[in-house]
């Protein structure tokens, strides 16, 4: 399933790989794509929403 998340916090492309670990140490098979500029993050996973949600928060961004 795909989810779309508002993540702010973000500045550049070390915090785009900081989200993308966080989300694929949850899920390997996770495809996340990030929008920097926009702060908006796609992430087709098997997770559930809270989970991921939870796992790039713990990583130190706010999650709507």
């Amino acid at each position: 399933m795909t989810e779309v998340f508002q993540v702010s916090g973000m500045g550049c492309n070390s915090c785009v790989n900081a989200v993308t670990q966080a989300v694929t140490a949850i899920d390997p098979a996770a495809r996340v794509e990030v929008q920097l500029a926009t702060g908006r993050v796609e992430v087709t996973s098997q997770q559930p929403r809270a989970a991921l949600a939870a796992a790039m928060a713990d990583a130190g961004y706010e999650v709507a």
